[in-house]
């Protein structure tokens, strides 16, 4: 376990911190701060905010916000940017891009679990400037050039 610095931003959430479901949960659930419900309408988007901000501090960790997958799949909820990314050094505010691309209203109540939050390692690189790559099986046939069996 790694400990990592939370502030919270909404104090509705204090009680209501990002934590694990189960033993074998990967990600934490982040929750929609907000007063009132929200109607989501079919093929808009919005930013809601999560009452919380973290700080990674180490540079070698980055954490992602990933749509949870029954409201992606049941209610055709997922995330604005498809994939959250948030940096070492950033201390503000999450908020979460929520698209509704179904054809029904969808509504988010206040504190519903909206998106989860995964923690990774990261692996910075230096490029290494080539003339040519190294001939292999694939080179550059592009996609589906492995077959799909």
């Amino acid at each position: 376990m790694k400990n990592i610095n939370i502030k919270i931003f909404n104090y509705k959430i204090k009680n209501k911190l990002p934590k694990y479901e189960t033993n074998g949960s990967a990600g934490l659930d982040l929750r929609a701060c907000i007063k009132n419900k929200k109607i989501i309408f079919p093929k808009k988007k919005y930013l809601i905010p999560s009452g919380i901000g973290i700080y990674i501090k180490d540079k070698n960790i980055t954490s992602l916000i990933i749509p949870r997958s029954g409201l992606a799949h049941k209610y055709n909820l997922i995330l604005g940017n498809t994939i959250g990314l948030i940096d070492s050094d950033y201390q503000g505010q999450i908020m979460i891009s929520i698209l509704n691309r179904g054809k029904k209203e969808f509504i988010i109540e206040p504190m519903m679990r909206i998106a989860q939050m995964i923690f990774i390692p990261l692996i910075k690189i230096n490029w290494n400037l080539v003339e040519d790559f190294k001939k292999n099986k694939r080179n550059n046939k592009g996609f589906g050039s492995t077959g799909l069996i």
